[in-house]
């Protein structure tokens, strides 16, 4: 078989993956998009729930670590093992001790990550003006709106920790909620 064979059997498969759970799609796209809404409209407590969920994941995952940590002890790479471990544990904590204080952290840290992307966005565009004749300035665009995410956010603060991550996350759920409507929807309608 040649490789244009393989993605059209692929593709055939996939379709057929898609429309056979459509109800589920459907289920997941509404339940996401449900989400998203109350997200956007309780931006406040969605950021307060993400850093609870985000604490008992380090706190999980840390003390799982710790445990392989100890069984594997004769591996190389304990030590290093070990302080991840324990730096995932401690991370989980304090998330979880002092979740208001740890909104303000997350989103000083999503503000430092929105601006480190817009110079990356922007540089790769300005790097690439030759090669994308038609779409580096759709980079460029979204470089500078990361920044100007950035700046909204980091300018806001502390203000804006309530609804940062909130909103952030909501409309992450609202538009992935609102795609797998789509395709779900586009799987059924399609002829059988």
């Amino acid at each position: 078989m040649t490789l244009p064979d393989n993605l059209d059997k692929l593709r055939s498969e996939m379709n057929a993956s898609v429309k056979a759970h459509w109800k589920a799609l459907l289920f997941e796209g509404i339940l996401l998009a449900v989400l998203g809404l109350a997200a956007l409209i309780l931006p406040a407590f969605a950021s307060l729930a993400v850093t609870i969920f985000l604490g008992w994941l380090f706190l999980i995952s840390g003390i799982g670590g710790l445990i392989l940590t100890y069984w594997a002890r004769e591996m190389p790479g304990f030590w290093w093992s070990l302080i991840s471990a324990a730096l995932a544990v401690l991370a989980g904590l304090i998330l979880l001790a002092r979740p208001m204080q740890a909104v303000l952290t997350l989103t000083i840290v999503v503000g430092a990550y929105f601006l480190a992307e817009g110079v990356t966005s922007i540089m790769y565009a300005l790097e690439h003006r030759r090669e994308l004749t038609g779409r580096w300035s759709w980079l460029l665009i979204a470089g500078l709106m990361d920044i100007l995410i950035a700046f909204i956010i980091v300018a806001g603060l502390p203000g804006s920790a309530e609804w940062a991550l909130g909103l952030l996350v909501g409309l992450n759920l609202l538009f992935g909620g609102a795609t797998l409507i789509g395709v779900a929807l586009a799987a059924h309608s399609t002829d059988p």
